[in-house]
């Protein structure tokens, strides 16, 4: 199986900075779009960034030019920098990745177990 562990989550001031990490490992023959999601307190989870195998980016509108996502595919990393981080930013943020287990072209979703992201002052 595959195992997503997020890292990074913490309580930061209104205009302050964090950077999330997610690590992929597990019987894992390739990987494709990997990336961030966030769910708040009452509202549906939602896209944040996700990047595929090719480096295509994308980002919700809502967090464009404040957060830059990254993967490094000889590690299975995605990371996600978050600069100017406001109150409606808090959320607990969900990792995921689409893998290919076993080459043979089946694709798998997967979800990390969120880590918290609380802005406040």
């Amino acid at each position: 199986q595959v195992q997503l562990v997020e890292s990074g989550g913490d309580l930061v001031q209104p205009g302050g900075s964090l950077r999330l990490s997610c690590a992929a490992s597990g019987s894992i023959f390739s990987l494709g779009a990997m990336g961030w999601h966030r769910q708040a307190p009452g509202k549906q989870r939602e896209l944040v960034a996700g990047i595929n195998s090719g480096g295509s980016i994308v980002y919700a509108d809502s967090v464009k030019g404040r957060f830059t996502l990254s993967r490094d595919n000889t590690k299975n990393t995605v990371s996600l920098q978050m600069n100017s981080l406001k109150p409606e930013d808090t959320a607990v943020y969900y990792c995921y990745a689409v893998v290919d287990l076993t080459g043979r072209g089946t694709k798998n979703f997967y979800w990390g177990r969120g880590t918290q992201v609380t802005v406040s002052s």
